[in-house]
């Protein structure tokens, strides 16, 4: 059993710089992760939920990585959140596979961390956008992890906003100590 299956999530992997280099990262890691693209996996946007329940049920932890998506995540996301966490398998009558699994978030906000305030643009936490996520976690009595985020990912450092390449390979770096620190992997 491997340690940690990350599920991407990402409409446009090939043109995210974060994304991507946290998985460049992670596979450092192949012997204890497992990433998993949901949208190289599932282009026709039908799921095969008893894959992906085998898939998460042979590792200790789950990582969602994914960009924030109109401040909620992109819709495959949702999609295979609604198709595997399904009745008897994640909740309900004898629905326990994932009770005490690790799961977390790793997200990338495109916009700045002042902007995810109480004070700031959008008057609400990033940790307040990410509540249903929490709350499902709950319900399914998984062990929620907190939130490993970037901000900036748009990448427009010149125009005063964004992120640097050499922020970005930090936040790789911090990510890893981030799964480390959690104890979702080795």
């Amino acid at each position: 059993m491997k340690e940690t299956l990350v599920v991407v999530a990402h409409p446009d992997l090939a043109s995210s710089k974060v994304n991507q280099c946290w998985i460049n990262k992670l596979s450092v890691y192949a012997d204890q992760v497992t990433i998993h693209d949901l949208y190289a996996s599932y282009s026709s946007n039908v799921i095969n939920a008893v894959s992906e329940q085998i898939l998460i049920e042979n590792h200790r932890n789950l990582i969602l990585q994914f960009p924030i998506y109109w401040f909620n995540c992109p819709p495959l996301l949702k999609l295979w959140l609604d198709e595997v966490f399904t009745y008897g398998w994640a909740f309900g009558c004898n629905g326990l596979k994932l009770k005490n699994k690790k799961v977390g978030l790793a997200v990338s906000a495109g916009i700045r961390k002042s902007d995810y305030a109480s004070e700031g643009r959008f008057h609400a936490s990033l940790e307040d956008i990410l509540k249903p996520f929490e709350l499902t976690m709950k319900y399914v009595q998984a062990n929620y992890q907190s939130v490993f985020a970037v901000y900036g990912a748009n990448n427009e450092p010149e125009a005063g906003y964004g992120i640097t390449q050499e922020e970005i390979d930090n936040s790789a770096r911090d990510y890893i100590h981030w799964m480390k620190t959690s104890e979702m992997l080795k």
